[in-house]
């Protein structure tokens, strides 16, 4: 596994530009560009904040719409590395018959076009709290994301990664994955908080959800103004180190086997 994350660098500048072509395909003659990436998470959280917000009980709007912008940003940085992972083998079918590079390029290729969008929409959350708020708390603790930032992404990696595998041997992947986000969206405090779950004494279903721990691990920091607690560091921790083995077995178990499916 060394040798092959040391090939990964290696072939650097191949990934990257196909990355930016990914960007560039994406955006091309667009007015707003990547702009783009920030509406659908700025709509949800505005049309949350109006339609439900005081029936929910949960606040003035001005405290709530960074709350749930950060929410979305991590929620819609994991499952999109999962849905669009799924497909990064199959649209890399050239590649692979062609040359003989690490696997491990084409799942890196689609969590980094999400990373650039992720980073963004971070960006609008810290906009969010300095504007609506008048907190410039959120500038202070820019240095304490890094860590999250590089957890976060290296698990997105990961799932990415076993969602490519998957989708290759059972096309069936991607659609039973689409319709399981739509169900985990509901089951994980994105529109709403942990708090409210503790109310319910539901608080379990946030213990038993992956990304119930990495959405915290950015509100703590961006909401709360202070860094999370090493717990939290090392259960997020826990949970890349499973995904990462689990992908690394995969990988070895499948890479010369993928060929022949595709």
């Amino acid at each position: 596994m060394v040798q092959h994350l040391t090939s990964i660098w290696r072939f650097r500048h191949f990934w990257l530009s196909l990355v930016r072509l990914d960007l560039r395909n994406r955006y091309r003659r667009s007015v707003l560009g990547i702009g783009w990436s920030l509406l659908n998470p700025i709509a949800m959280a505005a049309v949350w904040c109006i339609a439900f917000g005081q029936i929910l009980g949960q606040g003035d709007w001005r405290s709530l719409a960074p709350t749930l912008l950060t929410g979305l940003a991590v929620w819609q940085f994991l499952t999109g590395s999962v849905l669009f992972g799924c497909d990064s083998f199959i649209r890399s079918e050239a590649y692979i018959r062609q040359c003989p590079l690490p696997y491990g390029i084409y799942p890196l290729r689609t969590t980094l076009g999400l990373f650039i969008h992720f980073v963004i929409a971070l960006g609008a959350v810290v906009l969010a709290i300095t504007v609506l708020q008048g907190n410039l708390q959120a500038l202070a603790v820019l240095p304490l994301l890094i860590p999250a930032i590089l957890l976060t992404t290296l698990f997105s990696w990961c799932l990415a990664t076993l969602a490519a595998f998957a989708n290759v041997f059972f096309h069936d992947t991607k659609h039973l994955t689409e319709v399981l986000v739509q169900l985990m969206f509901f089951l994980t405090p994105v529109m709403y908080t942990r708090d409210m779950l503790d109310r319910q004494n539901l608080g379990w279903i946030a213990d038993v959800n992956p990304a119930a721990y990495f959405v915290d691990l950015f509100r703590i920091s961006l909401i709360g103004g202070e860094g999370p607690s090493l717990q939290l560091y090392l259960q997020c921790g826990g949970l890349t180190l499973a995904a990462f083995g689990l992908a690394c077995g995969t990988m070895a178990w499948l890479q010369k086997r993928i060929v022949f499916h595709l």
